[in-house]
This record gives C-alpha cells, sequence and structure tokens, in this order.
C-alpha cells in the first residue's frame, strides 16, 4: 500500500526526435494535485484506488475503512512505508487488517513502487493537462484499463534479476 502524487505541474521525460531538429515539449507549470492511495496483491494482481485530496491521517483512515469493505471479512496484512501518517495514533484503523511497516528507504520492496512508475509513464509523463479534472479523468481510465495480470507482471519482485 502506498500513495502517489498527481499533478498539473509536467514531468518531461525521454522521447524520441528528428537528428538534427530542435526538439519542442510542451510544458505546463502548476501545483495543483491530488494523490492516489492504492493496495495492491502483488502475486494476483487485486488492487484497490481511491483519489484523495490530501495525504494525512483523515484521509488513510477513510481509505482503510474504503478498503476494508472492499475487501470484506477477509483478514489483510498490509504492508506500507513508515509515513507518518500510516503510524498516526488517531488513525482509524479496521478490525482485521494488520500493519506491516518496511524499514526506512526502502521503496524497492514496496510493489506497489513499480505500479507507480507505470501508471504515471501512462498518464502524466510527456503530456500536459488543462484542468486537474482532465488528469483525474486520465488517471482513473488509466487505473480501469490495467488488469489484474498485468499489475501483477508489473509489481512482480524478481529477486534473482
Amino acid at each position: 500500500m502506498d500513495e502517489a502524487r498527481f499533478g498539473t505541474h509536467s514531468k518531461i521525460g525521454h522521447g524520441w526526435f528528428e537528428k538534427g531538429t530542435r526538439s519542442r515539449v510542451r510544458v505546463k507549470l502548476g501545483f495543483k494535485n491530488f494523490y492516489v492511495y492504492s493496495a495492491i496483491e502483488p502475486q494476483t494482481g487485486e488492487s484497490f484506488s481511491l483519489l484523495l485530496p490530501k495525504v494525512n491521517g483523515d484521509m488513510m483512515s477513510l481509505f482503510l475503512k474504503e478498503f476494508r469493505m472492499f475487501c470484506g471479512s477477509d483478514p489483510v496484512v498490509l504492508v506500507m512505508d513508515g509515513a507518518e501518517w500510516h503510524k498516526s495514533k488517531a488513525l482509524a484503523r479496521p478490525e482485521g487488517i494488520e500493519f506491516v511497516v518496511l524499514p526506512p528507504y526502502s521503496p524497492e520492496l514496496n510493489p506497489v513502487e513499480r505500479f507507480w512508475l507505470q501508471l504515471k509513464r501512462d498518464t502524466i509523463r510527456n503530456k500536459v493537462y488543462t484542468s486537474l479534472a482532465d488528469l483525474e479523468q486520465a488517471v482513473c481510465f488509466c487505473l480501469s484499463t490495467f488488469s489484474p495480470s498485468a499489475i501483477a507482471q508489473t509489481c512482480a519482485i524478481n529477486w534473482f534479476n
């Protein structure tokens, strides 16, 4: 489980351009953003995501409440980083969800980090959105197109390569 920020500020990536010509890439400056909270089961690719306006204990509590409803009564182990709002005493922790906090500075241990790379590559790299609503729509559409098998393949940890 993790959160990622998506905003209207352009993210420039690599591209192919004709040799000898000056490349032109549109950019947009701005700091309007939202966050995608996602929990992913890396072996099956089953996922649950919410778009929320901030990262804090209240938003995390809302995510956990909705996630608990999504999972039903199944027991869940939620692996996450040690962000302040993940460990807050005020956090509403639903029954049946066990929390495992990763060691500091170890994003490579969290499979959802690879999901963020793919999602951002598909939605914000080298793209300009005129409004936050357009970006939200693009992210929602992209999230809806990921199949569980594609998510599992993206998030798989291969310790031997």
